[in-house]
């Protein structure tokens, strides 16, 4: 870390409610699963799934943000701070990449009464909270550690099988306008956790548990909604080979998988590699000060959120209507890979805002259309849960990789080459945008 509904045509409030009753078995002979998704899913439905995106990204996001720099300073103080957060959060991103793809396999496993996924997000969100009441009370920064890893790995447990949902209840023809709801209300919640945590930045407890209370009722609340239908029986473990796969999926035999794991990967590389050097950017090619570069910094990524949010909607719906998702994942990734590419030219803060909407309106496009990609090439829709564990590796391994690339090259040619720096972040960029042609599979 950072990813539905009924059978029938719209989903009730009562037949929300019936499924807190224990769902029936109902598969076709001779297979462990479930059927794959036909009828479109209803308003309830959505409305509970958009809510669960939202409130658990406030429960997880505002300790990456801001809470957790609060937190360790005022347990080692400023000058130590800066380097404590980074191992936390460091370690952290750890556990995010095991923990996706291993309780994704184990969500795709579970045989509870109450369904696959319904354990999970319950069970996760509220691990969250404990290890996010944890850091809250924490004496010190080993504790912080431990403490951060625990949550991580119980968010993306809940976040695994929230993320499953989509292809166990979502009809294709639906995919990419729920998929692009997930997306926008990922980036609301950014937004909303930072706004909560600055107003609850005196009260360290209130800071960490009440986006965590948040976090628990949203998915809940998703979970009693959800129809989640029972598996029969546990499919074969797989041995020692099984678990090795909970990591990895051959290229070649599911290549459109893997060309789409590709361009994700090198999307998400060069957007941290911008992100990560964005406020020393602006200080050192800006010429502004800490406190004005700040203000830029937070100004530009609520331009790029509601540009996101608009267009990744418009984006969703027209895929859907047009059934094409290619055209817009390659428009997108190379719309953001020009965007980047720019960078080198803009001296003002006016022109680093239209870099922000070029750059939110071409993640708004992707993220309203290539996870509903995604979906059409999992190559197993029984194993939904661990196969986009291990898609997510392409979004946890490139947010560890991109601070240590971005300082070798600003590092060339004698230090605070920014433009290599963003020029390199394009060009990874745009191959992201040429590696989903090979995709053979989605129109």
């Amino acid at each position: 870390m950072s990813s539905s509904p009924s059978p029938s045509e719209s989903v009730t409030t009562a037949g929300a409610a019936a499924q807190l009753i224990p769902s029936a078995v109902d598969s076709p002979a001779g297979r462990p699963g479930v059927e794959p998704p036909t009828g479109k899913v209803g308003p309830v439905f959505v409305t509970a799934f958009a809510i669960a995106q939202l409130t658990l990204f406030i429960a997880l996001l505002g300790p990456v943000m801001v809470s957790m720099a609060l937190k360790v300073t005022a347990l080692v103080g400023p000058s130590e701070a800066p380097t404590a957060t980074g191992l936390i959060l460091g370690v952290g991103a750890i556990a995010a990449l095991i923990g996706n793809p291993l309780f994704g396999w184990m969500s795709d496993r579970t045989t509870s009464r109450w369904g696959r996924r319904r354990p999970w997000l319950i069970g996760g969100s509220i691990g969250l909270a404990v290890c996010l009441f944890a850091i809250a009370v924490a004496p010190s920064v080993p504790v912080l550690v431990a403490a951060w890893f625990g949550a991580q790995l119980a968010a993306n447990g809940a976040f695994a099988a929230y993320l499953a949902t989509v292809a166990d209840q979502v009809p294709p023809k639906q995919s990419a306008t729920v998929t692009a709801l997930a997306g926008v209300m990922q980036s609301v919640g950014i937004l909303l956790a930072v706004q909560l945590v600055s107003v609850l930045s005196q009260d360290m407890i209130g800071m960490f548990m009440i986006p965590a209370a948040i976090g628990v009722v949203g998915m809940t609340v998703y979970a009693l909604v959800l129809p989640d239908k029972r598996l029969p029986a546990r499919p074969p473990s797989g041995g020692w080979r099984a678990i090795g796969q909970m990591f990895w999926l051959s290229p070649r035999r599911y290549p459109d998988f893997a060309w789409a794991w590709v361009s994700r990967c090198l999307l998400i590389l060069g957007s941290f590699l911008f992100t990560t050097f964005r406020l020393f950017w602006m200080i050192d090619e800006l010429a502004l000060n800490e406190t004005d570069a700040t203000a830029a910094v937070a100004t530009g990524v609520l331009i790029y959120t509601v540009v996101l949010v608009v267009v990744g909607q418009v984006a969703g719906y027209v895929s859907d209507r047009l059934g094409r998702r290619k055209v817009l994942v390659f428009a997108s990734t190379a719309l953001f890979a020009l965007g980047l590419g720019l960078l080198p030219m803009v001296h003002t803060v006016g022109g680093f805002y239209m870099i922000e909407v070029i750059l939110g309106a071409a993640y708004g496009i992707y993220m309203g259309v290539d996870l509903a990609l995604v979906l059409a090439v999992l190559p197993n829709p029984e194993n939904a849960a661990k196969d986009l564990g291990v898609f997510n590796i392409a979004n946890a391994a490139p947010q560890s990789l991109a601070p240590f690339l971005g300082a070798g090259l600003l590092s060339i040619g004698g230090g605070h080459n920014y433009t290599l720096l963003y020029l390199t972040a394009a060009v990874l960029v745009f191959v992201g945008a040429l590696t989903i042609i090979p995709v053979k599979q989605v129109r």
